[in-house]
């Protein structure tokens, strides 16, 4: 699985910028990625087993995200945009422009 997380908090030195890590059995990493960021993945091989953990219940009105073939974030995917699956709801984020931010200033563990 190829890992991405995006900074969303306005004011950050990090910004807009995001890390990119490839989760497998081989290598047996993992990755924190902590409030005011966003998260995604995408499955590099036919089959898969992705398991994540959150540190809240969900909440479906508190639940946003970033359009994932934003060009502004630069980030590769690996693969064409053509044959990715996404769901209904990732398909219609908005753009980092768009997007809910994060006040870099706040704490988000209160």
């Amino acid at each position: 699985v190829l890992d991405v997380s995006v900074d969303l908090r306005k004011d950050s030195p990090t910004f807009g910028k995001h890390v990119v890590i490839i989760l497998s059995e081989e290598n047996k990493k993992q990755i924190l990625i902590p409030r005011g960021f966003a998260h995604g993945f995408i499955t590099l091989s036919e089959k898969s087993i992705f398991q994540y953990k959150v540190d809240r219940y969900y909440h479906p009105d508190s639940d946003s995200g970033i359009a994932a073939n934003d060009n502004t974030l630069g980030i590769n995917w690996q693969i064409p945009e053509s044959e990715w699956i996404q769901s209904d709801k990732d398909k219609k984020h908005p753009t980092l422009a768009e997007a809910t931010l994060f006040d870099y200033n706040e704490d988000l563990y209160v």
